[in-house]
């Protein structure tokens, strides 16, 4: 069968195509990409445990290609231990439990401060207004950005993720790589200037960060503060606008999480399952693998297809039917093992805090528009704009 996940079909709405795949090509050769790709939870379950098989060694490289604004060395996703092992036990210092649990406070204040302005009004893009700008002023103000560059911080997370589309118009390709030069380097005079001057940033810690007498390298910093802008934004952008859009087709459910409010967390879990912000990552094999759904010689790229393992059956009853009680607690959507997102408990921690606040503290509010369109990339799920009409009168 043919899938192209960058043609307008898949793009609107993957599933039905995920479907197909798990019943009848389940490990499938995808050759305008010269690579495998797995849709069974089965086999990404076992990609996902198995690094020393499904080698990482490829996401960042095959993902952005010349647009990658730090060649120079790995980022954290490329790697495998022990050169993981150590980045990741060093990076960690600027993502403790600690740090992120008190920064819920402040999570809540940008959130009312967002919301202030839509309440009274009668229209408002969620994307552009809220669910955008929300991530982009938490990681923004987590690695030490100052405020007037946030719309800057924005545009360079955007265009990341636009180079991972590989898009083939050259005037397009060089603004995105003058974008990218430009985040390059404002974060290389970040990173020199907290040397002599740290802060309480994130930066500051990566600056700082020690362990076993070995530290972090001005590029290895770099390239984890670039991965941090987009994986800080990106996913919490579309995991909110996701959500609401999944509410807003879903009436019956979302009654039900406006009529008791501990549904809250599990909503955050069903929406990462039912439609994840993350749909695709990549790996290698380092050797021959046989899989549930068929074999894979070694040195092959392979797709991870996340958002079809999280609407397997064979994983997960009913699994297209959207269920704010399920709170499933084994779907992949923030990856799983040595790779597990860096971020995924501020990404729940924005989530849980941000739709309590658009379902309990807003007017009710539908959809202002016919048609969603969906951003244009093989990597990321969610709405380009989601125009909301609140109900002002009977608030």
């Amino acid at each position: 069968m043919d899938f192209n996940p960058l043609s307008p079909e898949v793009t609107a709405d993957p599933y039905p195509y995920y479907t197909e795949l798990r019943n009848k090509a389940p490990v499938i050769w995808l050759e305008p990409f010269q690579c495998w790709a797995l849709s069974r939870y089965a086999d990404v379950d076992l990609a996902l445990r198995s690094p020393q098989i499904f080698s990482s060694s490829v996401f960042t490289a095959e993902a952005l290609g010349d647009l990658n604004p730090v060649p120079e060395v790995p980022w954290i996703l490329d790697m495998n231990p022990p050169d993981h092992t150590r980045l990741r036990k060093l990076a960690n210092k600027g993502f403790t439990p600690r740090l992120i649990r008190t920064l819920e406070p402040r999570v809540q204040a940008i959130i009312q401060e967002l919301i202030e302005p839509i309440r009274g009004q009668s229209e408002s893009d969620l994307v552009s207004t809220f669910s955008g700008p929300l991530p982009t002023i938490v990681i923004a103000e987590m690695l030490g950005v100052e405020p007037e560059r946030r719309d800057d911080f924005k545009v360079w997370s955007d265009d990341i993720v636009r180079a991972t589309s590989r898009p083939t118009d050259e005037a397009e390709r060089i603004k995105i790589r003058e974008s990218l030069a430009g985040l390059r380097v404002y974060f290389e005079q970040m990173i020199e200037h907290r040397r002599t001057s740290p802060g309480d940033d994130v930066i500051s810690a990566l600056v700082q960060a020690e362990e076993e007498r070995d530290m972090l390298s001005a590029t290895e910093i770099l390239a984890l503060a670039v991965l941090l802008l987009v994986a800080g934004n990106e996913t919490t952008t579309n995991l909110l606008g996701n959500a609401v859009l999944t509410l807003l087709n879903h009436p019956e459910e979302l009654a039900k999480v406006r009529a008791d409010r501990s549904l809250v967390p599990a909503l955050v879990e069903e929406v990462l399952r039912y439609n994840s912000p993350v749909q695709v990552i990549f790996r290698r094999t380092a050797q021959d693998v046989e899989l549930e759904g068929g074999k894979i010689p070694a040195g092959q790229n392979v797709f991870l297809l996340l958002g079809s393992a999280n609407r397997d059956e064979r994983q997960f009853p009913e699994p297209d039917r959207f269920d704010v009680a399920r709170n499933p607690q084994d779907h992949v959507a923030f990856g799983y093992g040595i790779h597990y997102c860096l971020g995924a408990p501020l990404a729940r921690l924005e989530g849980q805090n941000a739709l309590a606040a658009l379902l309990f503290d807003c007017p009710p509010f539908s959809c202002a528009t016919e048609r969603v369109e969906q951003i244009a990339s093989i990597i990321v799920r969610g709405p380009q704009t989601l125009p909301l009409r609140f109900d002002t009168a009977g608030a």
